[in-house]
């Protein structure tokens, strides 16, 4: 059964999860970015579905489009951001010992969440 939560910069639904994963279905609405945050015990694979997005990984920042995948490490600060006029839409995978929403490390964020 998959889940779908709403955020201010698209929504999410979850496609799997077991104990040592879980895959993501992430729409990011025309402008909107995620927050520019890190995960402690989970690492991301993000295989880009539409694009263009705006990646930040650490220093490293890049343009992917379709059919373009990153690797994000655990403890690595990262972002995603839709620079273009029509939703984006990109799979993550995450791979890990545990994948709650409370291990997000928000370093800076447009909607002012903790």
């Amino acid at each position: 059964m998959s889940t779908t939560e709403i955020r201010p910069w698209g929504r999410f639904t979850v496609l799997d999860e077991s104990a040592v994963h879980k895959a993501k279905h992430i729409r990011v609405e025309p402008g909107r970015r995620l927050s520019y945050q890190r995960h402690r015990r989970r690492s991301e694979h993000w295989f880009v579905v539409t694009g263009p997005i705006h990646v930040t990984v650490g220093d490293e920042e890049r343009i992917l489009r379709a059919g373009e995948s990153i690797d994000i490490p655990a403890g690595a600060a990262h972002r995603a951001a839709n620079p273009g006029t029509h939703p984006v839409i990109f799979i993550e995978v995450q791979t890990g010992d545990y994948f709650g929403e409370d291990d997000i490390t928000r370093i800076t964020d447009d909607y002012e969440r903790a």
